[in-house]
């Protein structure tokens, strides 16, 4: 049986159908560390936000992607955050390949970003990272 869940990327990256997106570029979040990990997720709200909060000063893109190697529970939004892995995060040290882009999403509200914001900065302030393993 093969596997018909559709996964999101959520980015400020242009990239084309075909390309692949890989570990090994400097993360979104933190300190901006090599990432050791690609992040995938199965909600588009996630990938919303993947998108939103990326860096960079193009517009957010949320891409379909499939995995091309084995994925992981995201650690940093499941059993510290969110038990159980509602919000359907995951990771690969392998790329994803991009099979299409949603281009008619919805945002979060100004409000909803701003307090996303206050929320990573107040992280950052307490020197609290990403955990890559």
């Amino acid at each position: 049986m093969t596997d018909t869940q559709t996964y999101y990327h959520g980015t400020k990256a242009d990239l084309q159908v075909g390309d692949l997106i890989g570990p090994g570029y400097a993360s979104n979040y933190g300190k901006r560390k090599q990432a050791a990990f690609v992040y995938l997720t199965a909600t588009l709200d996630a990938a919303i936000w993947g998108a939103e909060l990326a860096v960079g000063a193009g517009q957010g893109r949320i891409y379909i992607v499939e995995p091309t190697g084995p994925i992981e529970d995201d650690p940093n939004l499941t059993d510290k955050r969110f038990p159980g892995n509602p919000t359907k995060s995951y990771r690969s040290r392998n790329p994803f390949r991009i099979l299409g882009e949603v281009t008619d999403w919805k945002g979060h509200s100004p409000d909803q970003l701003k307090e996303m914001h206050d929320h990573l900065e107040d992280l950052k302030r307490r020197g609290i990272e990403a955990i890559e393993e």
